[in-house]
């Protein structure tokens, strides 16, 4: 059951970010400092895995931007005594972006960034099976590195989710 409720969690968040008012959505309205619009994410660009950017870099199918969705922690902290399950389930979406040149690298993460925000967001509270989202997150902005298409810098949101499930 403990490890199950991670997958649920990761499904559900792609759903959120995929969807008719996923970050699509948010990215439509935006665009970057020099005008151009922002480019739309596809389902195929939107895993549920947790795996190194070097690894990914090796395969074929890696496109940018790509955004990686996986539980990080499970803590059943029994705040609900007689439950099988009531704690919190600690997420994290990763966001990679990758561009041919330095500038304009960050500003088009922060947007991306932005986007993924604005649907945690818009999603707050209640989202069944005994989960709930308080709208609480953490942003954390990597170095630029070299890899992808030639830089490549890292951005990644971790959230709570709380969990109370029999």
């Amino acid at each position: 059951m403990t490890t199950t409720i991670g997958s649920l969690i990761t499904s559900q968040v792609i759903q959120l970010l995929t969807g008719s008012s996923g970050v699509n959505s948010y990215l439509a309205a935006s665009t970057q400092d020099n005008g151009q619009a922002m480019v739309p994410l596809s389902a195929l660009q939107v895993r549920a895995q947790n795996v190194s950017a070097e690894i990914a870099d090796q395969s074929n199918t890696m496109q940018y931007p790509a955004v990686n969705v996986y539980c990080e922690k499970i803590v059943n902290s029994l705040i609900e005594k007689f439950r099988s399950l009531s704690g919190n389930v600690q997420t994290t979406i990763e966001l990679r972006f990758s561009q041919d040149r330095l500038d304009g690298l960050q500003d088009v993460l922060e947007n991306y960034t932005d986007g993924i925000i604005q649907v945690l967001n818009a999603n707050r509270g209640d989202w069944g099976n005994g989960m709930f989202y308080t709208g609480a997150y953490q942003v954390l902005f990597g170095a630029v590195k070299h890899g992808g298409k030639n830089f490549l810098q890292v951005a990644k949101i971790v959230f709570e989710i709380g969990v109370s499930r029999s």
